[in-house]
């Protein structure tokens, strides 16, 4: 299965899912207090969005000003870019999902599975010999 057909069928489920929660929530507690927590959400989520998005940068800058790689830092603003996009789509699973990027504990547990996940392995092999070549002009 090709990336796109999983990503399309992934939005389908979710949208689903996120329309069910709905109606379940709305049927339990009404339709005024689910829209209020869907604004609120998403009001707490800009607030979120805002404050550790500027966290994030101020530590990017910091980091190239010492000439370093911010490598941690633009893995964060992915994950707050991400959080930021979760948080606009209506509805509570999405709200949940970009509330845990915005939130710099489980963000920092969620790109420790990321990097653990999907990194490349060292080439540590035994039967690789390293060293240095010249050509001879004979």
């Amino acid at each position: 299965m090709t990336i796109f057909r999983t990503l399309f069928i992934s939005i389908i489920l979710i949208s689903f899912l996120e329309l069910y929660v709905l109606l379940a929530v709305g049927s339990v507690i009404g339709a005024i207090p689910t829209i209020f927590l869907i604004i609120a959400s998403a009001g707490l989520g800009s607030y979120l969005l805002k404050q550790q998005g500027l966290a994030t940068f101020q530590r990017y800058q910091a980091t190239v000003q010492k000439h370093e790689i911010p490598a941690m830092e633009v893995l964060e603003g992915v994950f707050i870019l991400l959080g930021g996009v979760l948080l606009l789509t209506p509805g509570f699973i999405t709200d949940v999902a970009g509330l845990c990027c915005l939130l710099p504990s489980l963000r920092s547990h969620m790109i420790s599975y990321v990097l653990e996940r999907f990194s490349v392995p060292n080439a540590t092999d035994n039967n690789v010999l390293e060293g240095e070549f010249r050509k001879d002009t004979q």
